[in-house]
């Protein structure tokens, strides 16, 4: 992105000169979905759309925030001594919440800052726009500041935001993702111990094409924390007999000969996601290494009917992206990516047959649903960072 046009903004907004510029991306999953919560393995990339920020110190014991993309918000003013939570402060709770947390963890946040924010994330995409904002405002106050953090601390921060500063009990995927990706890889991540592999995705004449259904995902948070609930009851019910701290820590074979301790039938289906899924992924990584492109994209199919039949995530505009994307000449796999219900899928698809399939999904998705999905080429970039 040419940044010219945020300089002259922020000169407009704020009265005084940028002084620094910051990129933080969003992620795409390949595989391993709704697994990060229960002890299993992701394979996230980041991806070079994203949020970027300019950056100047104001003088005072302030922050002051304005993004483009919420212009009707004005400027949210925010003392460095008062972080709790507003409903009013809309997105700058991100940045509160990391400067909260910070201070929390002993560093010192003593710089007033004012902040410009642009992103180029599609809102409510599942493209993980709210990890983005906060390993950014994390990497602005790192630098900002003069701290001397660990980037794991900052990722693990970031989380806390989500999970304490605005109540969703997701997983460490996100924030690990955009804080540690590097360009042409993905991380095939244990999220139990944090251990993690770079992976080289080398897809030759092959493209990944993102499809967002455009249908905002409301629904997440509520379902989101149903799914969780009952995969936390079916690990209860589980560890009766077996020995373990997480359903990631399960072989199909040792879950099917214990289905018998589930309560009911519902939460045979999720957990049997939960325990597939992670082994899917960690074959899937081992496929990609191997250069078994097809073998892979076979995974990624049968990772959406099992988030689609088993953990009911998807839902019809997903389902309508991804059945489509199955039948179309050069493509090796789709899903839906991220938390489900609306959001994104991804194919892989030749890169000669990229404009054929986007005309030909593109419009079964309008006919069906009644209004157009949006396609973009995913390009994996580098993670959060200073410009």
């Amino acid at each position: 992105m040419n940044l010219d046009h945020l300089y002259k903004t922020f000169k407009d907004i704020f009265f005084l000169e940028a002084t620094d510029a910051f990129f933080s991306p969003g992620r795409i999953n390949l595989i391993g979905e709704h697994t990060d919560y229960n002890g299993g393995h992701v394979f996230p990339a980041t991806i070079t759309l994203g949020t970027y920020a300019l950056v100047a110190k104001n003088g005072n014991q302030t922050l002051r925030l304005f993004s483009t993309n919420f212009p009707e918000t004005g400027i949210l003013v925010v003392d460095l001594d008062d972080l709790e939570y507003r409903k009013e402060d809309s997105w700058g709770n991100y940045v509160k919440g990391m400067a909260k947390y910070l201070k929390e963890a002993g560093y010192t946040l003593d710089v007033g800052l004012d902040i410009l924010i642009e992103g180029n994330i599609p809102n409510a995409s599942g493209l993980s726009s709210s990890a983005s904002l906060e390993l950014l405002a994390g990497i602005i106050f790192e630098k900002m500041a003069g701290l001397d953090i660990e980037r794991l601390e900052l990722v693990k921060l970031g989380k806390k935001v989500e999970n304490d500063y605005f109540g969703l009990n997701s997983g460490i995927m996100d924030q690990f993702a955009i804080g540690m990706g590097e360009k042409d890889h993905a991380l095939m991540l244990d999220t139990n111990t944090l251990e993690y592999e770079k992976i080289p995705v080398e897809l030759g004449e092959r493209v990944i094409v993102i499809m967002n259904t455009k249908k905002r995902r409301e629904l997440v948070d509520s379902k989101y924390n149903e799914r969780l609930s009952e995969c936390q009851q079916a690990l209860k019910e589980l560890q009766t007999e077996l020995d373990i701290e997480s359903l990631g820590e399960l072989d199909e074979a040792t879950f099917e000969a214990h289905t018998d301790l589930l309560s009911n039938e519902t939460l045979v289906r999720r957990a049997r996601h939960a325990v597939t899924e992670n082994q899917r992924t960690l074959v899937a990584a081992e496929k990609l290494k191997a250069g078994e492109l097809e073998a892979f994209g076979k995974l990624m199919n049968a990772s959406h009917v099992s988030l689609r039949d088993d953990y009911e995530v998807s839902g019809v505009e997903l389902d309508t992206l991804v059945e489509k994307a199955w039948q179309e000449d050069g493509v090796l796999g789709a899903r839906m990516t991220g938390a489900g219900f609306g959001g994104c899928a991804i194919a892989i698809v030749d890169k000669d047959k990229t404009d054929a399939f986007i005309q030909s999904v593109g419009d079964h998705y309008q006919e069906v649903i009644g209004y157009p999905a949006e396609f973009y080429i995913a390009e994996i970039g580098n993670g959060a960072r200073a410009l």
